[in-house]
């Protein structure tokens, strides 16, 4: 039973890492749904987003690479793509740092992830709806000032079920910047946030894991492994799938999953 639940916290991390839909948020609620105990599987939870984050580096490692190449020459384009990275992170990560407690006291609550689930829904179908055609294309050309204001807005996603991804994505797409770069930077930046809040569990929680009182090192080794390989196969498809068809089915489906999940939880 340990290893099918495993099995499918991984996929579910995999899955919804990077679209807006809150992957924290389906955790939880596949923690409420399926019985779970969500304490137990806390630790779990966060730091097989790694696997997820590993997914990303691998599928642009080219784009690291040429970024890592340019540092050394000090290319002006590679200086503001890292720039734009940490200066969107730190607000989180300060927010994060500073309300650690307050953040993990919502991680159990099922309702607040249906109530975000359905704001956040919303939230996409009014910007796709009233935002003006974005024109900025490329992560180094988001201007520093357009840059800070999407580093605050992920601190929305502190909340369960707002979304990581989605609270980066709809502050770029508000602020002017097209659908395939906002996704891209989502991407790129969840990659200091997401080893940041992993790491912080790991410290918090290391007497745990390593003694194997909560969930052991093993079960999350195998959970890391099946968010990499699920979310590889999600970004490829979610990126070509929003230069297309843009975000509004996320948010129709967040408003139903919510309304769904609040029905349900009533109902018990």
């Amino acid at each position: 039973m340990d290893l099918l639940t495993i099995i499918i916290l991984g996929i579910v991390e995999g899955v919804t890492e990077f679209i807006p839909v809150s992957s924290t948020g389906h955790l939880i609620l596949a923690s409420a749904l399926l019985g779970y105990d969500a304490e137990h599987w806390a630790v779990f939870n966060v730091v097989i987003q790694l696997g997820a984050i590993l997914a990303v580096v691998v599928l642009y490692w080219r784009t690291f690479w040429a970024v890592f190449l340019g540092l050394l020459r000090r290319d002006p384009t590679s200086l503001r793509f890292v720039r734009n990275i940490i200066v969107a992170f730190i607000p989180s990560a300060v927010l994060g740092l500073l309300l650690h407690r307050q953040i993990e006291a919502m991680l159990g609550s099922a309702q607040i992830v249906s109530v975000a689930l359905i704001v956040g829904g919303i939230a996409i179908l009014l910007i796709e709806r009233f935002v003006k055609r974005a024109d900025i294309s490329g992560v180094a050309d988001i201007p520093l000032g357009r840059v800070i204001g999407i580093g605050f807005i992920q601190c929305l996603s502190m909340i369960p079920g707002v979304s990581r991804s989605g609270a980066t994505i709809l502050g770029a797409l508000s602020l002017g910047v097209e659908r395939r770069t906002a996704a891209e930077f989502s991407f790129f930046l969840a990659v200091p946030t997401m080893i940041g809040a992993s790491t912080l569990e790991l410290v918090k929680n290391h007497e745990q894991v390593l003694s194997g009182t909560g969930v052991g090192l093993d079960s999350i080794a195998v959970g890391f492994v099946v968010s990499f390989v699920v979310a590889l196969v999600v970004i490829k498809a979610f990126v070509h799938f929003v230069s297309r068809h843009g975000f509004s089915p996320f948010g129709w489906y967040r408003i139903v999953a919510g309304a769904a999940a609040l029905v349900w939880l009533g109902s018990r």
